[in-house]
């Protein structure tokens, strides 16, 4: 494992895709003033910056004013990708079809009982009675999941870019781990909670599949790539980049998953490394 502050940077960086909560984000959900300098050199130096987070993009107001160029980040675990410079916009969806999510639900329900269920369509959140209230949601329609995923004609509603599945009583982890032996061959878990709670996106939906796909639109290669995330729903995202950092309050999953570890999000891990960068880069151009 290399460390942050002792490691040396690749040296033709070419875009960074960092996690927000527990990663670019301070505990209080703030951007600090160091990162904010941090990632307008990134971009000042040619290097795209896109934030890759499980929120949905009507929760990006706090990373909004601190997209440069392209305007864009992806949501919701890789469901989404949003036009922050056009309010949020959804210009890209990967679903989770109605069909599959009911029969997720009936699986965990039987395999794992007291679970309660949310669904997180692109339009909002909706959950049942027993699921922890959304007050960030207060228009969010509350009824069993069964009748939440259901469609009067079919394709009709709007897409489900998650299913949240929370319980009260186990372990983030056991949790996590009994839900994937009962439905895991049906779709993507992960999660990104201290508490027990379980992201369920479509077959394939991950930070990473997303990422690779809008890397290949622009030519940018895995190597090409430097990647931040603290918890399970980052590791696909840190093992698929060419390099990769843990925070250094991270999930051990995370840990094993990067290529390097950083600082904390409280110490400002992500502006530490990109600063590196820079500087290498500037040193480099500098030499010639």
């Amino acid at each position: 494992m290399t460390s942050a502050t002792d490691s040396p940077s690749p040296a033709a960086i070419r875009l960074i895709a960092t996690d927000l909560d527990g990663t670019l984000l301070r505990d209080d959900k703030t951007v600090s003033d160091r990162t904010v300098a941090a990632l307008a050199a990134a971009e000042e130096a040619g290097i795209e910056v896109f934030f890759v987070t499980g929120r949905p993009a009507r929760w990006m107001d706090v990373v909004s004013d601190h997209v440069h160029g392209h305007g864009l980040a992806i949501c919701a675990n890789g469901a989404a990708v949003a036009d922050l410079h056009d309010g949020g916009r959804l210009i890209e969806v990967r679903p989770l079809e109605r069909p599959l999510a009911l029969g997720i639900v009936h699986a965990l329900r039987a395999a794992v009982p007291g679970t309660s269920f949310a669904v997180e369509l692109s339009t909002g959140i909706h959950y049942e009675p027993a699921y922890p209230p959304f007050h960030l949601d207060p228009g969010a329609t509350v009824a069993v999941a069964e009748k939440l995923l259901h469609e009067e004609t079919p394709g009709t509603g709007a897409p489900v870019l998650k299913l949240l599945a929370h319980h009260t009583e186990l372990a983030p982890d056991e949790f996590l781990a009994q839900a994937r032996a009962a439905a895991g061959d049906r779709a993507s878990f992960t999660r990104s909670s201290p508490t027990a709670l379980l992201e369920i996106s479509g077959p394939g939906v991950s930070k990473a599949s997303t990422l690779e796909l809008c890397c290949a639109e622009r030519g940018i290669s895995p190597a090409e790539v430097v990647a931040f995330g603290d918890m399970p729903n980052d590791v696909e995202m840190l093992s698929w980049a060419g390099t990769s950092y843990a925070m250094g309050n991270a999930h051990p999953a995370a840990i094993a998953a990067a290529s390097g570890q950083t600082a904390t999000n409280g110490e400002d891990g992500v502006a530490v490394v990109i600063e590196r960068i820079i500087a290498e880069r500037r040193a480099a151009d500098a030499a010639h």
